[in-house]
């Protein structure tokens, strides 16, 4: 007979001489992380998006719609894998953006540090078998690699991303795609497709010790839907003509369906976003190619979301579901680095020297290479402000579903604020596993400033913090800031288009972030002020070089990295890369001038 329990099942087995032993059944777990998938972009959270996977997870499970994470990847991979602030687990950003004015500090070096230890070695430790496919980003050193934090099998794509069809950079930074199999260089099989591929190796992980009595934790971090943006014809055909109307009617479609299904609070309003062109400017040829490229990003997600069913589908036919949990989830928001207009020259010039078309006609497919601009950026997060890179709840909001195993509450949703690094010590407490305090394995790591947010799964109207001081959540992305106190949040943009200036919002009746309460509210704003000055001194955040443009740094770091290759590579680089940065520096120019 089983028991229901919030952090495993207990069953009673009765033994020949018809006394009762207890017998503690631990939950497998499975990990999924989306890459770039914004806020509203699957159906449980009022996507026009096909994902019944997802929504099949979210009515047996709960879903989270005030869950934060962090404004770009690899900083969000670290929190989540450890339960660390990004700054003390040795990744504030990532390493290609990190400039040398801060690399001498042994804590913004932009791979995981190995004071912060990951939840896989700390349940491998606990008797799991550990696995992991998919993007890592967290170093490329063989002592760095997850082959050496925790993870028993892996598949994994050390590069910030990667061609979907092939093993193939997505940008002129890397000379190549860096895949790893087990600690060691791996190269792609020709039927290679990203999110196919992953379920593939994460189903033969699992298969490869089945029968030995050990529960598994499988972390699946997705390619999707990252630049290159790319699906199967079939997945993209799905959406042809659904986006011909355009940004701004998708985003008050999305805001409306936010609402009506308790998302957001119904006085949510959008904020105009600069970044965001008049589809009504455009020519009907650039409509109609604007439309396919939110088509192809559309059925990327579909096809994940097939693949995550493949998984499920299995676990079901070996028997191991109904003692699984599932943990979904996104790194940060949707991605607004797509060229505003992909069929400039210069795009044309770039993608072609990186072996790239972005023909209309093979947009998505093999060979191809898309993306979304900003104005569907803003779309995919609503009714969000902003995205990627950037603080605002457009970037740190994303969606968060946990189901299977230990679900009390099914079917609800939690508006609790939770936080990327709550998730360790939730995993920990599922798995029956006591949290480590200050040492591990007889060596001193940094601990986990997480939260168990266990106690939401059977009562979704709780909460797990507070407005007490200790409550409070501070985050720092490259001099963008933003500190959460109760349903409170100041945020600071120093990029373009932000200002600098430090505003106050209430983000759950306020989640678009279009009401500051700074002037309204200043005793809160001050106190708020202080916390964050507090947070930067606790987790060693450094201050960002003047004038500091995060892509002008990732071509700088590029080219210093291959300073040991021979002269005629990094003039052909410099040919290649140049091109690429002044595509990026004149869609920064036209927000400016927005």
């Amino acid at each position: 007979m089983l028991a229901v329990c919030l952090s495993w099942q207990l069953c009673a087995v009765e033994n020949k001489s018809r006394s009762t032993e207890t017998k503690l059944i631990r939950p497998n777990i499975v990990l999924l992380l989306a890459d770039d998938l914004g806020f509203s972009d699957i159906a449980p959270y009022g996507s026009e998006i096909n994902t019944p996977q997802l929504t099949s997870m979210a009515k047996n499970g709960v879903k989270f719609t005030n869950y934060h994470t962090a404004a770009n990847c690899a900083p969000a991979r670290a929190m989540l894998l450890t339960g660390v602030d990004s700054h003390r687990a040795g990744v504030p950003n990532i390493p290609e953006m990190i400039p040398a004015a801060q690399r001498y500090a042994n804590n913004y070096q932009g791979v995981l540090s190995k004071d912060a230890v990951t939840v896989a070695s700390l349940l491998q430790t606990a008797g799991y078998d550990t696995y992991m496919a998919g993007k890592w980003h967290l170093g490329q050193t063989s002592d760095l690699l997850p082959s050496k934090r925790g993870f028993q099998r892996t598949l994994a794509l050390g590069d910030s991303g990667a061609d979907n069809w092939e093993q193939k950079p997505y940008i002129p930074i890397y000379d190549k795609a860096n895949w790893y199999a087990d600690g060691e260089e791996y190269q792609l099989p020709e039927d290679f497709y990203s999110s196919r591929f992953l379920i593939d190796k994460t189903i033969e992980f699992i298969d490869s010790n089945s029968g030995n009595g050990k529960p598994f934790f499988a972390y699946v971090p997705f390619q999707a839907v990252h630049i290159p943006v790319q699906a199967p014809q079939a997945f993209i055909d799905n959406y042809m003509g659904t986006y011909d109307q355009g940004w701004h009617e998708l985003r008050q479609a999305r805001l409306a369906r936010a609402i009506t299904m308790g998302l957001v609070a119904d006085t949510t309003q959008v904020l105009p976003m600069p970044t965001t062109d008049q589809w009504e400017d455009l020519s009907d040829e650039r409509k109609r190619y604007e439309s396919k490229r939110m088509a192809v990003y559309a059925g990327m997600i579909e096809a994940m979301d097939h693949h995550i069913g493949r998984l499920v589908n299995h676990l079901k036919q070996t028997g191991q579901y109904d003692n699984t949990l599932f943990i979904f989830t996104s790194d940060n928001g949707s991605e607004p680095s797509g060229p505003a207009d992909p069929d400039r020259f210069i795009n044309n010039l770039v993608m072609g020297r990186q072996g790239y078309s972005t023909d209309y006609d093979s947009l998505g497919l093999k060979g191809s290479y898309n993306s979304i601009s900003p104005s569907f950026a803003s779309a995919s997060a609503s009714p969000l402000a902003y995205f990627k890179f950037y603080v605002g709840e457009g970037g740190l909001r994303v969606p968060m579903i946990m189901a299977g195993s230990g679900i009390v509450d099914k079917g609800q949703k939690s508006d609790a604020f939770i936080h990327v690094t709550d998730i360790t010590p939730t995993i920990l407490k599922q798995a029956g596993i006591e949290k480590p305090s200050t040492y591990f394995g007889g060596r001193k790591i940094e601990p986990i400033s997480g939260r168990d947010i266990s106690l939401l799964l059977n009562n979704t109207k709780a909460e797990v913090r507070g407005e007490q001081d200790h409550d409070a959540v501070g985050y720092e992305l490259a001099g963008n800031a933003a500190l959460f106190l109760g349903d409170f949040k100041i945020v600071r943009h120093v990029a373009s288009p932000g200002d600098g200036q430090w505003r106050l919002f209430n983000i759950k009746k306020d989640p678009g972030e279009t009401s500051d309460l700074s002037k309204s509210e200043p005793k809160r704003l001050h106190r708020m002020l202080n916390l964050y000055q507090q947070y930067e001194i606790d987790n060693r955040v450094l201050p960002i070089p003047a004038n500091y443009d995060r892509m002008r740094q990732a071509v700088v770091n590029g080219i210093q990295d291959r300073l040991a290759i021979p002269l005629l590579s990094i003039i052909l680089l410099l040919f290649t890369v140049i091109p690429f940065y002044t595509l990026y520096r004149s869609g920064k120019n036209r927000i400016k001038n927005n």
